[in-house]
């Protein structure tokens, strides 16, 4: 039965068929969003519900949750709110199976979607968890606790079905939303028009964390190491972006303590990928910020810190299986690219304004370097958007359909 036959079959008889969505932040209402509009296509009776924000709710998902409801950041701030949260998924559960959706999709969030998987699936229903865990980076084991939660994982890298396969689960490779949405030939010179850049310059996009805390730790580093690449490298012009106002306020704070550079740096609001794009190099933090640095096409320097309590502890007990974090790394060694490693790493005690400056000159001073790099990105690129026909979101609506006209697996 091919994934049309089974919308026809699901959407049979008088009813449509009831889909729900949980959605833990504001890129899984994204993704929900873009899986909903996928769906509808394939089965357009299909009624929507579930926990999201206003990109699911434009597409006409009755949320009985607003996303904001889950969008903590720290343990502090859970902690904080555990009974709340608590009380929320009890509801949320009771909800479910009383209503029996043909289907329920958690995307990401796995400390909250994952336990309400497993209750839901438990009782006979079907489900979906959308956006694997990092089971390549933590606790590989975890990937058999997860069959206990879903009956299919839709992952957005490669490498993470064959993880999977060793533990019995059943697991798709559907694409990376983000690889949809970059073209695979970066255009610098519009980017560099819409910031009022200069054409013929050096552009260094300064990236330091998308969070507070992280700004806090790491902030200071970042803007040293960018004034310390401006004093050996004449006419740079540095673009910050920052994710929203409040972290736009905490980096005016911090520019105003910097050191003085040649040209002021262009500290805007939003358009990370803008400011990735007009860049020569990307200096940045660890995380999904690495993952469009090289969708953009960007030489980058990837720096980063814990507090060391933290990082002791996890390599102490074991929890981190791999020695590299930067994403374009894991991915260029999981596609069987030996040697060392394609992007520069600066971790903990490396991570200094000094390391990261030399690292970040090397790149603008080694031109068939950043080809090399540039070559590497665009079949990263490529494999990120996987071979299959259609865009990252239709792939996982396909898998989500099959779904609906399959046996209950938790029966």
């Amino acid at each position: 039965m091919d994934s049309t036959d089974a919308a026809r079959t699901a959407a049979g008889g008088p009813h449509a068929p009831l889909i729900a969505i949980l959605a833990g932040e504001d890129s899984g209402d994204l993704l929900g969003a873009e899986l909903i509009a996928a769906l509808r296509q394939r089965c357009p009776t299909a009624r929507f519900v579930g926990i999201g924000g206003r990109h699911m709710r434009a597409q006409g998902c009755t949320c009985w949750y607003d996303i904001g409801e889950l969008s903590l950041f720290g343990l502090s701030e859970v902690v904080g709110h555990l009974p709340r949260l608590l009380r929320l998924r009890r509801d949320l559960v009771r909800r479910l199976l009383a209503a029996r959706p043909a289907v329920v999709v958690g995307i990401d969030a796995p400390d909250f979607n994952l336990g309400v998987e497993r209750r839901l699936k438990r009782a006979g229903m079907r489900t979906v968890h959308y956006v694997s865990p990092s089971v390549w980076a933590w606790r590989e084991q975890r990937a058999r606790k997860i069959s206990r939660s879903a009956d299919r994982v839709l992952c957005l890298f490669p490498m993470e079905p064959a993880i999977y396969a060793r533990y019995g689960v059943d697991a798709r490779f559907v694409g990376h939303p983000l690889a949809d949405r970059f073209a695979l030939v970066a255009d610098r010179a519009a980017a560099r028009q819409a910031l009022q850049l200069p054409t013929q310059c050096p552009v260094l996009a300064v990236l330091p964390g998308s969070r507070s805390s992280e700004l806090a730790r790491l902030g200071r580093i970042f803007l040293d190491a960018a004034a310390k690449v401006g004093a050996d490298l004449p006419g740079l012009r540095v673009v910050i972006p920052a994710a929203n106002a409040a972290l736009h306020a905490q980096l005016v704070a911090l520019l105003a303590r910097a050191p003085r550079m040649e040209h002021a740096p262009l500290l805007i609001e939003g358009h990370a990928q803008q400011a990735m794009l007009a860049a020569d190099a990307v200096l940045l933090a660890s995380g999904t910020a690495t993952l469009e640095a090289m969708l953009a096409k960007r030489p980058m320097v990837v720096g980063y810190r814990v507090a060391p309590s933290s990082y002791f502890l996890a390599r102490a007990l074991g929890m981190l299986k791999t020695n590299i974090y930067a994403l374009p790394n894991i991915l260029a060694r999981a596609g069987g690219q030996a040697g060392a490693p394609l992007v520069p790493e600066l971790m903990q005690d490396r991570c200094t304004a000094g390391n990261l400056a030399a690292a970040t000159l090397e790149l603008f001073r080694d031109s068939a370097r950043r080809t090399h790099i540039v070559e590497c990105f665009e079949q990263l690129h490529r494999e990120l958007k996987g071979s299959a026909q259609g865009s990252a979101a239709e792939r996982a609506a396909d898998a989500v359909i099959e779904l609906l006209g399959a046996p209950n697996a938790g029966a």
